[in-house]
């Protein structure tokens, strides 16, 4: 493991951070930070960066259509704009950064969110606004899912989903600096100027990461070679298990948060403050997580944190749906997030060991599937809503959540990599 058993200085390659020992003395290596430690620190900047654009418009929905004389409902589409491009450009990224360099492309992909992001907040209308929100979510595409990748190259698989759960702690902070941001600092600077402190953070983050990693030398990419390595992945049943179960969560789970500020709105509780006060509970719920990873797999497992997770999401829903009362929503929203957590990050690391020396195609279809269920799940609730009710709705969510957890358990046992 990187960081671990090495009696000398430590130096990392370009791309991946590899450790290699140059004979120093113990006091130099007293001086040098851990490589994973840095790893994960550098990463996580990058994973901020990525998530904290990526919900700050969520509890902003309404001033969105008030400006643009739109419906909210419509606005909250925006949604499906970020999430959809972002699964589609997995299946391309993930094989690019097996084949370049997993850290050449976040940084690119850093740079192109910027730029998206500062057009964003000059938007003339709605369109341009999605269009440009179209390209924010491809290139955020290019962060979170590569970092994980990297961080499967990295650490060992009996160690590797506590430092997930670390990582997840990074991206937790920018959701919950997303929804902090928009529902604190919009009455002063705007939406619009919300969009321009998320587009200086992933600038900020791309400077970083260069100065750690200079531009490597390219390697070739053949296309017929990476058709042949999805195909052997999809031919695992394993494969096949966490990428239906990830695509279900991110469409249970994801598809809630454009309607909280509507919900509270109809109930009378609030509108923008609150959304984004729910969001930051759902974060809140992701770094308890965080927290309680290394006890919980340690007393639990991981099958039995699974199956808590989805219990604890699913009352979490049900508190959304039942109790017209903004401390209990936002409870709800925290045990909604330490949930989700406790499936989501089970299913990550499992999926980092389906195919190790293809782990960023592997990651890239498991980004693929969970955004792809992230940009259906509005228009999915959204039906459901119309028909049915916020509460019906939400409860048959939480059912849903619930029951995934029983049967993913009930699908994967105690090795990850399992056909």
């Amino acid at each position: 493991m990187a960081g671990e058993g090495f009696a000398g200085r430590v130096r990392t390659s370009p791309d991946d951070c590899t450790p290699r020992a140059t004979g120093a003395e113990p006091a130099d290596m007293a001086r040098t930070p851990d490589p994973a430690t840095r790893l994960i620190l550098v990463l996580g900047l990058c994973a901020c960066a990525s998530t904290l654009a990526g919900r700050a418009l969520d509890p902003l929905v309404a001033e969105v259509g008030n400006e643009f004389g739109v419906a909210a409902a419509t606005v909250a589409l925006l949604g499906t704009a970020y999430a959809l491009p972002y699964a589609l450009v997995q299946p391309v990224l993930g094989p690019i950064g097996d084949a370049i360099g997993k850290r050449r492309v976040i940084r690119a992909c850093l740079g192109v969110l910027a730029a998206a992001l500062l057009a964003s907040a000059v938007a003339p209308d709605l369109w341009t606004l999605t269009a440009f929100r179209i390209l924010a979510g491809a290139a955020t595409g290019g962060v979170f899912p590569i970092t994980i990748a990297l961080v499967g190259d990295r650490i060992p698989l009996e160690k590797r989903q506590v430092a997930l759960s670390r990582l997840l702690v990074a991206g937790l902070t920018g959701w919950a600096g997303g929804g902090a941001l928009a529902a604190l600092a919009a009455p002063y600077i705007g939406w619009r100027g919300v969009l321009v402190v998320c587009a200086l953070v992933a600038l900020a983050a791309m400077l970083v990461l260069r100065e750690r990693d200079p531009p490597m030398p390219g390697r070739s990419l053949n296309l017929a070679e990476v058709l042949a390595r999805y195909r052997m992945i999809l031919g695992l049943r394993a494969a096949r298990v966490l990428y239906a179960s990830v695509f279900i969560e991110g469409a249970l789970v994801f598809g809630v948060f454009p309607f909280l500020a509507p919900l509270f709105l109809e109930r009378d509780l609030g509108g923008a403050a609150e959304a984004g006060m729910a969001l930051a509970g759902f974060a809140a719920g992701g770094f308890l997580f965080g927290a309680l990873a290394p006890l919980l797999l340690g007393r639990l497992g991981q099958v039995r944190v699974m199956v808590l997770g989805g219990v604890l999401a699913a009352a979490g829903l049900s508190a959304l749906a039942v109790l017209p009362w903004v401390p209990a929503a936002l409870a709800g929203c925290l045990l909604l997030g330490l949930g989700f957590y406790m499936i989501h990050s089970a299913i990550q690391t499992r999926v980092t060991e389906l195919v190790p020396q293809a782990r960023g195609s592997a990651v890239a279809l498991h980004a693929f599937c969970f955004f792809l269920g992230q940009s259906l799940g509005p228009v999915a609730l959204g039906l459901g809503w119309a028909v049915v009710g916020a509460g019906p709705t939400l409860l048959a969510a939480a059912a849903g959540l619930a029951g995934l957890a029983l049967w993913l358990a009930s699908q994967t046992g105690p090795n990850p990599a399992g056909r």
